[in-house]
């Protein structure tokens, strides 16, 4: 398998590889494509979490499980200052 790396990229994988943490650009684009794999699948199990609770709020919705437009906002709104609280006593 032949790849074409733009010199940018080339330049960055010989940088590795000059630092002494690799031994060649062949395992740098190892641990770069394990790495991708990685992310990918985790961000693949992230939009699929997403889409069940977009599936369940809709699922609420259709059984008549909705909150007042206002009573969500509220809701929201004092969540977001738990947070902002949370992480300023961190």
């Amino acid at each position: 398998m032949n790849v074409s790396l733009t010199p940018e990229l080339e330049r960055q994988i010989e940088q590795r590889v000059a630092s002494g943490h690799y031994t060649s650009a062949s395992e740098v684009m190892r641990e770069a494509l394990r790495l991708f794999f990685k992310y990918d699948e985790a961000r693949c199990r992230e939009i699929d979490l997403l889409n069940q609770r977009i599936a369940e709020g809709l699922a609420q919705l259709d059984r008549g499980e909705a909150i007042p437009g206002e009573e969500a906002r509220r809701m929201t709104e004092e969540r977001i200052a738990m947070r902002r609280k949370a992480k300023q006593t961190q």
